[in-house]
């Protein structure tokens, strides 16, 4: 991982060395429609896995041909439709602008492949209904990259331990996630809220799928939510910060920040953390850095009943939902995330948004 990759979170596209799930040519995919960086991330992810990609399209020349540099194995589509009407093509992924994500991955559905798409995989809880009625009828997989957990060791190894029972029964989560705001290098949609939905739709979908992960949680009351833009009055349509308080279904309480408040001298583009505590310990995970020690770093610190432990995740834990998610489109099984838990986390962020916003 270089170092530009560490300092900006539109770069940030993980890859590891893992146990490949299938054959070559055995499960084949397309990434279709690249406006944002994670897609590089998602395609590492399947192709790490064992996953073949055959087909790249996007609209902007450039940019399809910067992706093909990278992914020299994919042929470069002329369309949309030509990925849709390929049979070969068992899913796509997209990373579009967050507004467009859903009628793409409709299309996908519709045309009998699963869709893998960057979050938020909505902006609008009409989308979210949609797609419940196209996922029912289809019978099709719309799955999101919450790379805040599935693409980071630490969030992946902290949700074992917490089922293993290394903190007893969790009874509160807290997520801080700073992001780097690198005002420069974004595109215009990312300062249009209709377009990006809000940043508890956008980047707080993270934060609400690992708090369901790790709770154990169906569903939640939103008890506060809150918005701002505090420091960029020169990008109206910009919420550079945000935070939200939950109560989960079985009781557990749950807090976030989410801020584009990432200072220039830090090593990485965020410095995520997040809090478990349970009845019988807790747990810190510093999923990106250890502050003036270690960028990358991914760790946890766990204190129980028997012990005081740190424990090194990075380059040792690895990214099994990718795995687990072509199996899952293989197999039709639910391993990797069920379909409700991704609806759901989606279904919270945009109503904890709409509180925020007064709606």
């Amino acid at each position: 991982m270089n170092k530009h990759q560490i300092a900006s979170g539109a770069d940030y596209a993980p890859t590891a060395e893992t146990e490949k799930v299938v054959e070559p040519r055995e499960f084949m995919f397309a990434s279709a429609f690249l406006d944002h960086g994670h897609i590089y991330g998602q395609t590492n992810g399947l192709k790490d896995a064992g996953a073949t990609l055959k087909w790249a399209y996007d609209p902007d020349p450039k940019r399809l041909a910067a992706f093909i540099k990278k992914n020299p194995e994919a042929q470069a589509a002329e369309s949309y439709e030509q990925i849709l009407n390929d049979p070969e093509i068992k899913m796509v992924a997209s990373a579009a602008i967050p507004s467009e994500r859903a009628g793409i991955g409709f299309q996908a559905l519709e045309a009998g492949k699963d869709y893998f798409t960057d979050k938020s995989p909505f902006t609008t809880l009409d989308q979210l209904e949609q797609a419940r009625n196209v996922v029912a009828e289809t019978g099709k997989k719309y799955m999101v990259y919450f790379s805040e957990r599935l693409h980071n060791e630490a969030g992946m190894r902290a949700g074992k331990l917490i089922a293993d029972g290394a903190v007893g029964r969790v009874l509160q989560v807290v997520n801080l996630a700073p992001h780097r705001l690198a005002k420069e290098t974004r595109p215009d949609w990312f300062f249009d809220k209709e377009k990006y939905g809000g940043i508890l739709t956008d980047i707080g979908s993270h934060q609400f799928e690992q708090f369901l992960s790790y709770t154990g949680a169906k569903d939640a009351t939103i008890n506060f939510a809150r918005v701002e833009n505090f420091n960029n009055p020169d990008k109206p349509g910009l919420e550079d910060f945000g935070e939200v308080s939950l109560t989960a279904d079985n009781g557990a309480s749950f807090y976030c920040r989410i801020d584009w408040f990432t200072p220039d001298g830090s090593a990485s583009w965020g410095d995520g953390r997040t809090f478990v505590m349970g009845t019988e310990g807790t747990l810190e995970a510093r999923k990106y850095m250890d502050v003036a020690r270690a960028a990358p770093a991914s760790k946890i610190f766990l204190v129980n009943g028997t012990e005081e432990l740190e424990i090194q995740c990075l380059d040792n834990t690895g990214f099994p939902f990718f795995g687990d998610l072509i199996l899952d489109s293989i197999n039709r099984t639910e391993n990797a995330m069920t379909q409700e838990r991704t609806f759901k986390a989606a279904e919270l962020s945009m109503r904890a948004q709409a509180m925020a916003d007064g709606i």
